[in-house]
């Protein structure tokens, strides 16, 4: 049997429009339409909900990690969009790290994990 492969995470929210604005803004700016927005073919899809918060009361539950292998220039992109950083970007022995929040409070880290020979 094998292993199955994630291809989507549904996102639920109150306000479906500005989320999806917030992700393509920040993280996949060639992205036109409506439906799934595509982040490197995984398929992050956003649902109007009316059985969740405005905001996220457990953030830390799930963080939605984004494998980079040019930190730098994602940091800038996310910077210029105005994203709000949880903590300041670190070094850590398997790599760097930076974690922010989108709007409704749910958590996103970039991550560019150390190349070993």
């Amino acid at each position: 049997m094998t292993t199955p492969k994630p291809g989507s995470i549904l996102l639920g929210t109150t306000r479906p429009a500005e989320l999806r604005d917030w992700y393509r803004t920040a993280l996949a700016p060639a992205h036109e339409g409506e439906g799934p927005i595509d982040l490197g073919g995984f398929l992050l899809v956003i649902d109007q909900r009316d059985d969740v918060d405005t905001k996220n009361n457990e953030p830390g539950r799930m963080i939605l990690n984004f494998h980079v292998e040019d930190f730098d220039a994602v940091e800038a992109r996310l910077r210029a969009a105005g994203v709000e950083w949880l903590t300041p970007v670190e070094d850590r022995p398997a790599g760097r790290f930076g974690t922010f929040a989108d709007p409704d409070g749910n958590y996103l880290q970039i991550i560019q994990f150390k190349q070993h020979a």
